[in-house]
C-alpha cells in the first residue's frame, strides 16, 4: 500500500430546508389558519478517527465530500426531515488545516474520536411561525442557511513515544525488526525506508510506539533525501533516539555523524534538537571491543553528552538491546507520568 500523509479537501454541510407556507384546509373549515412546517436542520460534517487505517491513500481519488441537505417543511405543521450527517475516516494524529489561513483546526489525537469540521444550516420557518395578533393568514416563510464550506488540508502526523533517526543504512529498521512486531523492509543500500514504520514493544508494565522514519542525509533540510519530508511522524515523540553507525562506509566518524544529523533537526520547523535524545551506536559487532571506550570518551567530550545518554548495541545480533529497552521503558514512563 501506498503511504500518503498529505490530503487536501472540499467539503460542504448540508443546506437547511426551506420552511413551508401552507394553511388548514380541512371539511368544513374553509378558512384554517397557518399550518407550515419548518425545514429540517442541513448534515454535519464529522472526521472519525480509525485505527485500522494508516494512510490518507483513499483521498488521492476523492476529494469533495458533501453532506445531505435538510428537506423542505410541509403543511400540517410537520417538519423536514434533517440531512444525514456525513462521517469522515482518517487515521489517529491526523491534523486538519484550514487551507486558505493555514490555521490548525483539529488534532484527531484520540482512539475512536469524532470531530465536527463543518456545521450544516438551520431549516428556514414555516409560515405557522409568523402567526400574530394582527397577522392571522401569514404567508411569509424563509429559507434554510446554507451549510458550512470549507478548503482543508489533511496532514498525517504518528503518534509515537520514541523516534528513530540516522543516516540511510544505520540499523534503524534493523533495530526496530528485531524488538517489535514491525517488519519494515531491510536492504544494504540507501533509502531502503520508503515510508515511516510504527512498532510497538511490549515492556514490563506498559506497551510504547516507536517510529522509524527514512534516512537522512547531508542537506536533507534542503529537499535532499527522503527522510526530511517525514519528519514530522517524529514531531510528537517524548524522545529521540540518534543511531549512530561504527561501520559507515562513507567514513564518517560518530562525532561528525551526530553533528551532522543534530544539524539538520535543528533546521526542522518543530525545532527537534530541544528532544531528549539518545545516542545509539549500532554495530558493535563489526568493530573491535577496545574500540567501544575510544568512542564513547570522544562522543562525551567533543559533543558533551552524558553517559547515560549513550548505548552500544548490535541490531543485527540483538546485543546490548534488551540494557536499550529497559531504559526505554523507564524513560517512556516517566514521560507519560508527566502528561496525567
Amino acid at each position: 500500500m501506498n503511504f500518503i500523509d498529505e490530503a487536501y479537501l472540499e467539503i460542504k454541510a448540508g443546506d437547511g430546508g426551506s420552511g413551508a407556507s401552507s394553511f388548514r384546509r380541512e371539511k368544513y373549515i374553509p378558512f384554517g389558519g397557518p399550518d407550515g412546517g419548518d425545514g429540517g436542520k442541513g448534515g454535519d460534517i464529522f472526521f472519525k478517527v480509525n485505527t485500522n487505517v494508516n494512510t490518507l491513500i483513499d483521498f488521492q481519488n476523492k476529494k469533495i465530500f458533501n453532506a445531505k441537505n435538510g428537506k423542505k417543511g410541509s403543511g400540517k405543521n410537520k417538519f423536514g426531515a434533517a440531512g444525514d450527517d456525513l462521517y469522515i475516516e482518517v487515521p489517529l494524529g491526523t491534523v486538519v488545516y484550514d487551507n486558505i489561513t493555514g490555521e490548525e483546526l483539529i488534532d484527531c489525537n484520540k482512539k475512536n474520536g469524532e470531530y465536527i469540521i463543518a456545521k450544516g444550516g438551520d431549516g428556514g420557518l414555516g409560515n405557522a411561525k409568523f402567526k400574530s395578533s394582527t397577522n392571522q393568514a401569514p404567508r411569509k416563510f424563509t429559507p434554510g442557511f446554507e451549510g458550512e464550506k470549507r478548503s482543508i488540508r489533511l496532514e498525517l502526523k504518528s503518534l509515537a513515544d520514541v523516534g528513530l533517526v540516522g543516516f540511510p543504512n544505520a540499523g534503524k529498521s534493523t533495530f526496530l525488526n528485531h524488538v517489535s512486531s514491525a517488519k519494515p523492509k531491510i536492504g544494504d543500500y540507501p533509502f531502503t525506508t520508503l515510508r515511516p514504520h510504527l512498532g510497538t514493544i511490549k515492556g514490563n508494565e506498559s506497551s510504547y510506539v516507536i517510529a522509524d522514519i527514512p534516512g537522512l542525509i547531508e542537506g536533507a533540510s534542503e529537499g535532499a533525501g527522503l527522510g526530511i519530508k517525514f519528519l514530522k511522524h517524529i514531531s510528537r515523540t517524548g524522545l529521540l533516539l540518534i543511531f549512530v553507525d561504527l561501520n559507515s562506509s562513507d567514513n564518517l566518524s560518530p562525532v561528525k555523524q551526530i553533528t551532522l544529523l543534530k544539524s539538520e533537526l535543528d533546521s526542522f520547523k518543530d525545532d527537534l534538537t530541544q528532544k531528549v535524545s539518545w545516542i545509539i551506536c549500532n554495530k558493535i559487532d563489526l568493530i573491535q571491543i577496545d574500540e567501544i571506550e575510544s568512542v564513547k570518551s570522544e562522543i562525551k567530550k567533543d559533543l558533551k553528552i552524558k553517559s547515560k545518554d549513550i548505548f552500544f548495541i548490535s541490531a543485527a545480533t540483538g546485543e546490548g538491546t534488551n540494557e536499550l529497552l529497559k531504559s526505554l521503558e523507564t524513560e517512556v514512563l516517566s514521560n507519560k507520568s508527566k502528561l496525567t
